[in-house]
């Protein structure tokens, strides 16, 4: 049985409740004792025999989602501090001591030699140096342009999300995984998690929002939950509608992140399906190509479809055809 498709009415359902859990389960076994059998059907001591293995499955299976979830955020704290470190020692480090130029005598016969050597490398590079420059002002014109797109634009921390003063947020081409810090000891009825479409609130009871804004893209709902760790920080998952795509931010009104910096794992790969991967793959060597100045998978599609034709048709003149 698919439980998930109820998420979405329950969902709405437990918002109704302020009391939290109690409430809730008060709610759900007052529904059972009115409206069905469950207390007078079988014996009192089935009845609790199901409720305890209903309870003891599904809190195992939230048990190992939840330690899976906190597995993934320390080996991303870990990445984040291990480059924090490598930073810091690189900014400490004693700059290298300039090199003393060591003055060597030659000979008149040595000096004429190596005059030779260099005349005779000269003529068999040719236009080598010219090239060299040619290709250097290119790749400096090049990261002019990246620099120009990502003017304003924060590095992406290890998870590849933003970290800012009162949250952060890591991402994969599936889910984004916010993690919030929470200023006191709290419970899960202190909170308040509006999950929409395009939009998110959190904030405690009686206190103002730590997030409200729109989301930079779509979210599954249905499929979004939160989990209260420790009873000091809050952990958000979030299911991407577009799992093509990185997001720049969380919400709108935070800073962007360059996306180009993004650094998937490659490993990751292998957990999609064959037609996801093949997705993801294309669209990553497409990027590639792009940022290289050469043509996309698409558009080698093209060329050699081209190329075919005209070696079919060698009869037709196609010097003043321009393909794009």
């Amino acid at each position: 049985m698919d439980n998930e498709k109820f998420d979405g009415m329950l969902l709405a359902m437990a918002q109704q409740h302020e009391g939290g859990i109690p409430q809730l389960l008060d709610t759900v076994f007052s529904f059972l004792a009115r409206k069905t059998d469950f207390y007078t059907g079988v014996s009192e001591e089935t009845a609790k025999q199901l409720v305890l293995d209903k309870f003891t499955e599904h809190g195992r299976q939230a048990m190992d989602a939840a330690a899976e979830k906190r597995k993934r955020n320390e080996e991303a704290d870990r990445r984040r501090r291990e480059r924090l470190e490598r930073e810091r020692q690189q900014e400490q480090a004693p700059p290298p001591p300039p090199q003393q130029a060591q003055i060597t005598e030659v000979t008149d016969e040595e000096a004429e030699r190596i005059q030779k050597e260099i005349e005779q490398k000269s003529k068999a590079t040719g236009d080598a140096p010219a090239k060299e420059e040619e290709e250097k002002k290119k790749a400096d014109a090049d990261d002019e342009e990246d620099d120009e797109d990502s003017k304003g634009k924060m590095k992406p921390n290890a998870g590849n999300g933003c970290d800012l003063e009162k949250y952060q947020w890591t991402q994969t081409l599936q889910e984004v995984e916010l993690r919030v810090p929470l200023p006191i000891v709290c419970k899960s009825r202190d909170l308040i998690v509006d999950m929409q479409r395009r939009h998110l609130k959190v904030s405690l009871k009686g206190h103002p929002a730590i997030i409200d804004g729109r989301l930079d893209h779509e979210i599954k709902v249905e499929e979004s939950t939160w989990l209260l760790e420790d009873k000091r920080s809050l952990l958000i998952h979030m299911e991407k509608v577009n799992q093509m795509e990185w997001w720049s931010r969380l919400v709108e009104t935070d800073p962007e992140i360059n996306t180009r910096k993004v650094q998937p794992e490659s490993s990751k790969l292998s957990d999609l399906d064959g037609e996801t991967r093949g997705m993801v793959e294309k669209m990553m060597y497409d990027q590639r190509q792009k940022e290289m100045g050469l043509p996309t998978s698409d558009d080698q599609k093209k060329q050699e479809v081209m190329k075919k034709f005209m070696a079919q048709h060698p009869e037709m003149d196609f010097s003043k055809c321009k393909f794009n």
